[in-house]
């Protein structure tokens, strides 16, 4: 019988996840869609590497094991996983049409919707990814500028502008590398150091998991203004679930543009640029940004219905409360099994994250256990706490629970120096997103 979200006694077994798996290995190159849900992000042999449904906070794999998940693919279920609303939504647009020749009404309520919801909203641009808007916002700020250097910090995607200043640059030529640095966050003298009378934009994520600090985000809209440089917020992940209004509302700072994805749809493909009317207006004739399927119609009814949702019940609370249970439970048992120093759950209550030092083994043999023995437990985790409204207390009460036994399994082979030889698989690779030490590539002025 497979594996449920209780207190297993044996691991999954994942024997049709493995033969999809080898199916795909002569034909898909790599395997995944996207690095973070890939199967070097869980250990094999333990973690199946396919899904088939999910509902609410739960998932089940092709093998028919059910998982709490707090990945919730990997950020936009900020609902859950088939979500009444948000899917009679689709299915009522469904019977109408998916896409079509003309521009559809929806485009406009979604408009209307956002310009009253995020603070820089003056003008919308309605896309598919997060790639496209950040893009988008790029060479935007650089038609409004006349500037072309970038600084960035964190995490914006896979177009040439911001991958040049990561390990996986092939293919892009050294005079488009030369174009973007990085800054260290929480850091406003690396950014003084790197402004430039011909640097554009500044963007970043306004976190990731670290606060800012001292102000940090208004000193750095004062450092752009004072330079005549746009700066531009990355709110995959803030936008609808630090607050509605993304981390501008939260953090009282508008940016001149803004980019999301991920949250306001519930997991359709869809993400918005928004920004000042004066920047904007470029995109009427200047600046080319279109796409075929931006006015996606199914896309643009779940958007619609996952504010409303959110609005009206308050979902950011939600995520807030039950988020913080989580992360301040896992902390509170870390110290009371005296291992506080070596592993900590840190990041906003919406969206935290688990981490080991180095001082009680190799940081990812350590998550490798954690991850193992959780899913033996039904739960799907691979080091975050994606909170989602349909995850609830008891999820919340569930997972403390496997928390204190897997912890206190995890102190016992630290003792012993036994975590490696522990594991049922290779370690899981290293995650390709930074959160800290940005400052990855110097900048020659």
């Amino acid at each position: 019988m497979p594996n449920k979200v209780a207190f297993n006694e044996d691991y999954p077994i994942v024997t049709q996840s493995d033969k999809l798996y080898e199916r795909a290995l002569p034909i898909m190159t790599p395997v995944t869609q996207t690095l973070a849900k890939g199967p070097g992000q869980y250990i094999n042999g333990v973690a199946p590497k396919y899904l088939k449904r999910g509902s609410g906070s739960h998932v089940w794999d092709v093998d028919g094991n059910e998982y709490l998940d707090y990945n919730m693919a990997i950020g936009p279920l900020s609902l859950g996983y088939c979500y009444p609303r948000v899917d009679e939504a689709i299915i009522a647009q469904l019977k109408d049409g998916i896409t079509f020749s003309m521009m559809h009404e929806l485009e406009v309520v979604l408009a209307e919707l956002v310009h009253e919801i995020i603070p820089n909203a003056e003008a919308i641009r309605i896309s598919k990814t997060g790639a496209d808007v950040t893009s988008a916002a790029i060479r935007v700020a650089r038609a409004y500028t006349g500037r072309k250097k970038v600084l960035c910090c964190g995490y914006h995607g896979w177009h040439d502008w911001y991958i040049s200043v990561t390990s996986r640059s092939s293919g892009i030529p050294e005079e488009v590398k030369a174009l973007t640095s990085t800054f260290d966050y929480n850091d406003l003298d690396s950014v003084r150091q790197a402004l430039d009378e011909d640097t554009a934009c500044v963007i970043l994520e306004p976190f990731v998991f670290e606060a800012p600090k001292d102000n940090f985000l208004q000193g750095l809209k004062d450092l752009c203004d004072a330079n005549g440089t746009l700066l531009i917020f990355d709110e995959m992940w803030t936008g609808f679930r630090i607050a509605l209004g993304g981390a501008q509302e939260y953090f009282g700072v508008t940016p001149h543009l803004a980019c999301y994805s991920k949250a306001f749809a519930n997991g359709m493909p869809i993400s918005l640029l928004t920004g000042k009317k004066e920047i904007m207006d470029l995109f009427r004739e200047d600046v080319f940004f279109f796409t075929t399927f931006g006015g996606e119609a199914l896309s643009l009814a779940a958007a619609i219905a996952t504010i409303q949702e959110m609005r009206e019940k308050n979902v950011q609370a939600w995520l807030a409360e039950k988020g913080k249970r989580l992360k301040d439970g896992y902390n509170i048992l870390a110290a009371d099994l005296g291992i506080a120093h070596y592993t900590k759950c840190t990041g906003y209550d919406c969206r935290s994250m688990v981490s080991f030092d180095a001082s009680a083994g190799n940081p990812l043999e350590l998550k490798s256990f954690v991850q193992q023995e959780l899913i033996k437990r039904g739960i799907l985790w691979s080091g975050f706490h994606n909170m989602s409204f349909s995850h609830t207390d008891a999820d919340v009460d569930f997972t403390l629970a496997a928390y204190r036994e897997v912890l206190g399994m995890l102190k016992e082979a630290v003792s012993r120096q036994e975590v490696s030889s522990l594991l049922r698989g290779a370690t899981i690779e290293p995650v390709f997103r930074k959160v800290s030490n940005f400052n990855t590539k110097p900048v020659n002025k």
